[in-house]
């Protein structure tokens, strides 16, 4: 809820010629996120089709808005003659973090079934994983390693696990210690990557140039 509560929050405060619809995206996300703080309200316990369906919307709602944000902002540097490289330089950085945010959170939603099933089933009975991690591989390592491996203490991968993977992929552009295994995660990273990559090397580098 705190993660997107802040990607609503970064679009909000996006500079006006970068937005679809000030109020009416923020807004539906929001409604959005009221039914599904209503089927788990502490803690995510309960999973039905309507709660996955309803996620999954809204990291997909978020998403696509942050990529048109990012393809007005590109637009704008090319063809508008944008001049403020200062306000130029925030937008960049609140489309690059909202890129962390919302692919972290898609990748929390859809690795081995949602972060539900990763909690709730036994291992026997989840999906194929679209990630792995290294704890998935450590119960070889030394002792004090391969006691916090999947295998021996039964760890499985939280938000902050998929929002790390989310930044180390948009800062080094490809995967770091956690490799994507399935089409659907690769696909995704690949998005991201390349968002990041535009993001980075043309909006900022532009904006420097401008301020200099």
């Amino acid at each position: 809820m705190v993660a997107t509560l802040i990607a609503i929050a970064l679009y909000l405060v996006l500079p006006q010629q970068l937005l679809i619809a000030r109020y009416v995206l923020p807004a539906l996300e929001c409604l959005l996120l009221i039914p599904l703080i209503a089927i788990n309200p502490k803690r995510l316990t309960r999973q039905t089709k309507t709660f996955r369906v309803l996620s999954l919307t809204l990291v997909g709602v978020i998403a696509v808005s942050n990529l048109v944000a990012l393809a007005i902002l590109i637009h704008e540097l090319l063809y508008a003659g944008v001049k403020d490289g200062r306000s130029l330089l925030v937008a960049a950085l609140q489309v690059w973090l909202t890129n962390i945010i919302v692919f972290g959170l898609a990748y929390w939603e859809l690795d081995r079934g949602g972060p539900v099933s990763r909690t709730q089933a036994p291992r026997s009975a989840l999906p194929l994983a679209d990630f792995r991690f290294s704890q998935d591989e450590n119960d070889d390592a030394v002792q004090e390693v391969a006691d916090g491996a999947s295998a021996t203490s039964d760890w499985v991968p939280t938000l902050m696990d998929y929002l790390y993977v989310s930044t180390t992929n948009s800062t080094a552009f490809s995967p770091t210690d956690t490799m994507p295994l399935s089409i659907r995660a690769k696909a995704m990273m690949g998005i991201q990557s390349i968002s990041a990559l535009l993001t980075s090397l043309l909006v900022i580098a532009r904006a420097v140039s401008i301020l200099h």
